[in-house]
């Protein structure tokens, strides 16, 4: 573990924000000249800021890699996950000070499974910068949510890519990857043919899945249906199906299957946000800024642990 060697030093010279926001930019363009052009700052000064930042520390966080790239030292790699706490922190607390105050009521959507697996930070963190807004949150599924959305009863509402209404404007929240998912303590994956537990017609999970099987002519049948895409879930954890899921959402006592145990790769997928023509303002925009930005600090995080 990488230790503080001054601590005396950082007590009187606590880092500064203006620093780390810069270093972060930095890390994830590989290059000052990025970051300087983002914060609008030349290069030299984004230089001065990394030595100011350096010098701090009493350490190397950027060295020069091939090509003219920046690259992070060890305790580069140490600093930039803290970092980006730090600044989440940072933020959150001058919004709650400096953001004028919100209050009203908004009318939110989302499928089932994504309000288990997402929501719950999301909206903790926004009643805590925004306590005088009230959210009501209807889950339904994405078909189901896009329709409301279009007729006017909901302020805004994430859905799963595809179920979008046409011409209508969304908000690219998130993108990756989906896989087949069994019971850690079953293998149902290697029955023939293969049991599904599905969600409806309607969803694109379960269309991704049907048309990767029918492409690598894999048998399979519908063994379950549910209406949600959570309620698939019972059967796998008994070891009676296989499903599909965003990995992210996976509960204890099941696990993604790995690509060398027979079954075809499906396709990646998107979490959209869509803001109703006519939502409520500015209630609507502060908790759509929010969730924006949620989604956005937690990809930061993701991609920094798969780095």
């Amino acid at each position: 573990m990488i230790g503080i060697t001054n601590i005396d030093a950082m007590i009187s010279s606590p880092l500064d924000p203006d620093l780390l926001r810069a270093f972060v930019l930095i890390a994830d363009g590989h290059s000052f000249t990025q970051a300087a052009d983002m914060v609008g700052r030349t290069q030299s000064a984004v230089s001065m800021q990394m030595k100011r930042l350096e010098d701090s520390l009493g350490q190397k966080v950027l060295s020069r890699g091939k090509g003219g790239s920046v690259e992070l030292t060890p305790h580069g790699r140490y600093l930039l996950t803290r970092a980006r706490q730090i600044l989440e922190l940072n933020d959150e607390v001058m919004d709650t000070f400096l953001a004028p105050r919100i209050a009203g009521t908004v009318r939110l959507g989302s499928p089932d499974d994504y309000a288990l697996s997402y929501l719950p930070p999301i909206l903790k963190r926004f009643a805590e910068t925004h306590p005088a807004v009230q959210v009501d949150v209807l889950c339904a599924s994405s078909t189901d949510l896009a329709e409301k959305i279009k007729e006017g009863e909901l302020d805004l509402t994430l859905v799963s890519e595809g179920n979008e209404p046409r011409n209508f404007p969304s908000v690219k929240l998130w993108r990756g990857p989906l896989v087949w998912v069994t019971a850690t303590r079953y293998t149902p994956h290697r029955q023939n043919p293969l049991p599904l537990a599905l969600a409806h017609q309607d969803c694109s999970w379960r269309a991704s899945a049907l048309a990767a099987l029918e492409k690598a002519d894999r048998r399979y049948r519908v063994a379950y249906l549910s209406g949600t895409q959570a309620g698939t879930l019972a059967p796998v954890l008994a070891g009676l199906a296989v499903t599909v899921s965003a990995i992210s959402a996976l509960p204890d006592g099941l696990r993604p299957l790995r690509p060398d145990e027979g079954l075809p790769p499906l396709p990646d997928f998107g979490i959209l946000m869509l803001k109703g023509r006519s939502a409520v303002q500015p209630v609507t925009d502060a908790l759509a800024t929010h969730i924006e930005a949620s989604y956005r600090i937690d990809a930061n995080r993701t991609a920094t642990l798969v780095a």
